[in-house]
C-alpha cells in the first residue's frame, strides 16, 4: 500500500487527550487546524482562502513528549501519514475525517520559542520532558526569555524584533 506522507503546518485547536489502550498502548489525539491565505492582487490586503481541519494520532515515544509539550493554541508542524476516516454518525449520516498518524511533531519556531529537554539529560521519562511556551516578540518577552535562560535582560530585550535569546555555551 502507498503511503501518503504530508507535513502540515498549523495550530492546535483542542487540548491533546492521551487514552490507554487494553493493550497497555497509549495514544494520543488532538485536532489542528492549517489556514490558507494568499493576497488579493486588487486590494492590496491578504484573505483567508480556507481551512483545513484534520485529527492527529501519536503513538508510542511521541505521546509522551507531545503531551508535556504541547496545548490548545500552539503553532505546530506535523509531519506523517494522511488518511481518511469514514463513519456513520447516530444520525446514519455518512462523514469522513481527515487523519495524521504522526512521526514527528514540533512547535513552529516562526512563531515562538521553544526550549528543548532532551530525555538523555532528564532521566528518560515523558513525564520529565519540559513543556515548550511560545512568546511574543515584543522586547518583554524576549527579556522573560534570556532571564530564564540565564542571561541579563538588557542583552536579550536589545535583540532584534523576531530573534530568539542565544543558548549560553558550555565549554
Amino acid at each position: 500500500m502507498y503511503e501518503a506522507m504530508a507535513t502540515v503546518v498549523g495550530t492546535v485547536v483542542t487540548h491533546p487527550v492521551k487514552r490507554d489502550l487494553s493493550n497497555g498502548e497509549q495514544v494520543l489525539t488532538f485536532r489542528m487546524a492549517s489556514n490558507s491565505r494568499r493576497l488579493d492582487f486588487a486590494t492590496g490586503e491578504w484573505v483567508d482562502n480556507g481551512t483545513l481541519f484534520l485529527t492527529v494520532t501519536c503513538w508510542r515515544r511521541l505521546v509522551g513528549g507531545v503531551d508535556a509539550s504541547l496545548r490548545r493554541g500552539d503553532p505546530v508542524l506535523v509531519y506523517g501519514q494522511l488518511r481518511s476516516h469514514e463513519y456513520r454518525t447516530k444520525e446514519g449520516i455518512e462523514r469522513r475525517d481527515l487523519e495524521m498518524r504522526a512521526t514527528a511533531v514540533g512547535p513552529d519556531l516562526s512563531r515562538c520559542t521553544a526550549r528543548v529537554s532532551r530525555r538523555s539529560e532528564t532521566g528518560g521519562g515523558p513525564g520529565s520532558l519540559m513543556r515548550n511556551t511560545c512568546v511574543g516578540s515584543s522586547a518583554e518577552d524576549r527579556a522573560r526569555v534570556g532571564e530564564e535562560l540565564g542571561e541579563s535582560a538588557a542583552t536579550v530585550a536589545s535583540a532584534p524584533s523576531g530573534s530568539a535569546a542565544p543558548e549560553p555555551v558550555d565549554a
